[in-house]
């Protein structure tokens, strides 16, 4: 057994416990390899917003895949949106993803259920039969429309203790736009998609939310007038979290390309808009990064801006990315990354990291190469990006799940 840890453990405003359950995971196994003070160790990293499209899409990625790109990137926890086939929407339905996951993943991976049966926005799914096993309920991918449906699933959600987890996009708004409504679109002959798409939707949602009082999260946050409005419902005491993803923070429409791999949902906003975001993010109105990993096969994504499926991956860069052009940068401290990747998801949602943790090289140098990634899904926007930090090793429950090496 090794007596003392040498290489740097990180554990951001977390419980001293936290690290002490990870320092002694890590003195206790056979880790001695990586005690050095060269590598630095992190509690494991959760997700909570990425797609492993099964049941129903195995072409794109499988349970077994999502998870090794996740334990490569340094993630022990994540949490799988409903866009499935067949949609989670009943305990029935359910049951086939979790038997999935039970057989096939490397790391805890927690399904959400749907908000609505089929994701259609009419009927309201089974919420209390699989409240038991799901993280919260969730329609990502598509906006709840009606007023009185979100409503009802606030009130629902409630009643269980469940939290609301919210694509917000006002369908009527879209007018079939594809990248921001921005100066790329209109000098590329584009449709672009509306700020107000967003925004109008996380105000409808957070006067609800005041109004009931649930537990409610607001995904992928991409304007300045989200972070405005997020930002003033938490000074009133709304019970609201929300997240972005790292090309929101470090890219921005006069970026775009194209080509497939710049091309998600929310799309690539303005330089003012990723000015926002960044502010959020040190001001702590933003709680958390997540990813939105949302892998499709090479066809889907090779037609273009226009007709190429929305969706990037990106488990597999999330820390390299933040940590070469966040913190490198002096936009945040590591630690301040650690809550945002660790401390806060896993705390909003009742995610413990026990003795989970990653070891990383943080003087590594590399490139973003998509044929490295354990993913099924390649299209990344940060191709060719030169990136700091190696992640070199995962621990789950006590298992080595990842090695470089």
């Amino acid at each position: 057994m090794v007596e003392r840890m040498k290489a740097k453990l990180v554990t951001g405003s977390a419980d001293a416990s936290v690290a002490d359950g990870i320092r002694a995971s890590f003195l206790s196994s056979s880790f001695s390899v990586y005690n050095s003070d060269r590598y630095c160790v992190f509690p494991g990293f959760c997700d909570v917003h990425v797609h492993f499209r099964e049941p129903g899409f195995s072409y794109k990625e499988t349970v077994f895949s999502g998870s090794q790109a996740a334990a490569r990137g340094g993630y022990t926890c994540v949490c799988t949106m409903a866009n499935l086939n067949p949609v989670p929407d009943t305990p029935e339905h359910l049951r086939q993803q979790l038997d999935l996951i039970r057989e096939n993943a490397c790391i805890h991976v927690h399904p959400y259920g749907a908000i609505t049966m089929g994701l259609k926005g009419e009927v309201l799914a089974d919420l209390e039969g699989m409240a038991a096993d799901v993280a919260g309920f969730s329609d990502d991918g598509k906006g709840v429309q009606a007023d009185s449906m979100m409503r009802s699933a606030m009130e629902k959600a409630k009643a269980l203790d469940k939290i609301i987890v919210a694509h917000c996009e006002v369908n009527e708004l879209l007018k079939g736009g594809y990248i921001h409504d921005g100066d790329y679109a209109r000098q590329h002959g584009h449709r672009g998609i509306c700020s107000e798409s967003e925004w109008v939707q996380i105000a409808r949602d957070l006067e609800l939310v005041e109004q009931i009082g649930c537990k409610y999260h607001v995904c992928h946050i991409s304007t300045k007038e989200s972070v405005d409005i997020i930002r003033q419902a938490k000074a009133r005491g709304v019970n609201v979290t929300c997240e972005t993803g790292p090309h929101y923070l470090v890219m921005d429409d006069s970026m775009l390309k194209e080509e497939g791999r710049f091309k998600m949902n929310p799309p690539l906003r303005s330089r003012e808009d990723r000015d926002a975001l960044i502010l959020g993010l040190q001001d702590g109105t933003i709680d958390m990064i997540a990813t939105d990993h949302a892998p499709h096969s090479a066809e889907e994504k090779s037609r273009g801006l226009e007709g190429s499926a929305f969706g990037v991956v990106g488990i597999e860069t999330a820390f390299p990315i933040c940590y070469t052009y966040l913190v490198k940068t002096g936009i945040i401290t590591l630690e301040k990354l650690i809550d945002l990747l660790v401390t806060n998801p896993r705390s909003r949602f009742g995610l413990p990291v026990g003795g989970d943790f990653s070891v990383w090289d943080l003087e590594a140098e590399g490139i973003v190469d998509p044929q490295d990634f354990l993913s099924m899904g390649k299209a990344t926007p940060f191709e060719g990006w030169p990136i700091q930090g190696k992640c070199l090793t995962t621990v789950c429950d006590g298992k080595q799940v990842y090695t470089a090496y």
